[in-house]
């Protein structure tokens, strides 16, 4: 991994951090991340995207699947799944720092058109692999770009373009590439996706989401599973648990109202079922969390 690159994100994630470690920057769908001590786990539903680690180490749980990557490793999340992360080797003498690039489906596609394509016999919708010399240079040449506020508008979409070809062109290649076809299983799940985050709160029949993809229901159950790890059920049940879950972390809200407030009518299935993804009930939950910030302090 370029010496170049890890400077020009250490500028900007010092400059440009929030206080959760991140910092967008001025190109579309590029941020840096920067964390200066181990961090307890994370939960989220994510989007495509590839994260190219810098400096430090990280590991991702999706599913029974654990990852572990340090410096000079990309992950690469080809859908929207649900995970579990923290960021194991960091500290304020030597930072975690990642580089993560939202993939770009529109982008894809039309590269997809121009480039051959080899097989992929694989269903894990998450990879790990080392990062490509031309990656890393793509990647570096889009920081740099980000220091220039000027030439962004003229530049930044061509750039973009070319870091998703180096993707495209190496190991997982296939994979992303599924991320394109504007009718593939990818794609059509992806749509059934979206009405799940926007009405997550709303009881949504199965037949309703099939009907969003475009697929009969057992082709549906089907597919779905093997985009996600999960049932449909099961991801609205974790998209509910981390809205709470947030909703009491940065809001203050209490357990009932974040469980009335996400779909839940039982607070204490709620409380059940919020103990059994994050390990701890609500109360204690945030009294750990409350912990930490603390002796962070």
């Amino acid at each position: 991994m370029s010496e170049s690159l890890l400077d020009a994100v250490r500028r900007h994630a010092q400059a440009h951090s929030d206080a959760d470690g991140v910092g967008r920057t001025p190109i579309p769908g590029l941020s840096t991340i920067r964390a200066t001590a181990r961090t307890a786990l994370g939960y989220a539903i994510q989007r495509p995207l590839a994260c190219f680690v810098l400096q430090g180490a990280k590991e991702v749980t999706i599913g029974s699947q654990v990852l572990s990557f340090e410096a000079g490793d990309s992950l690469l999340i080809m859908a929207d799944v649900p995970t579990a992360s923290r960021i194991t080797r960091a500290s304020a003498a030597a930072p975690y720092y990642s580089l993560v690039l939202d993939l770009d489906p529109s982008i894809i596609a039309g590269l997809a058109a121009d480039m051959s394509g080899g097989e992929d016999a694989g269903q894990s919708p998450v990879r790990l692999a080392q990062t490509d010399e031309e990656v890393s240079d793509a990647a570096w040449r889009l920081m740099r770009l980000a220091e220039r506020p000027a030439a962004i508008p003229v530049l930044h979409a061509q750039l973009l373009r070319e870091l998703h070809y180096w993707l495209l062109s190496g190991k997982h290649g296939a994979a992303i590439r599924r991320l394109g076809l504007p009718d593939g299983h990818v794609q059509r799940v992806g749509r059934a996706i979206a009405l799940l985050r926007t009405h997550f709160a709303t009881r949504l029949p199965v037949e309703q989401l099939a009907a969003a993809a475009g697929m009969s229901q057992s082709s549906f159950h089907h597919n779905f599973r093997a985009v996600t790890s999960l049932t449909p059920l099961q991801f609205q049940k974790q998209l509910r648990l981390i809205e709470a879950r947030r909703m009491m972390l940065a809001e203050g809200a209490n357990a009932s109202n974040a469980a009335y407030s996400v779909g839940y009518e039982s607070v204490h299935q709620f409380t059940r079922e919020y103990g059994r993804m994050f390990g701890l009930p609500p109360g204690r939950d945030m009294a750990a969390a409350s912990g930490r910030l603390h002796s962070a302090a």
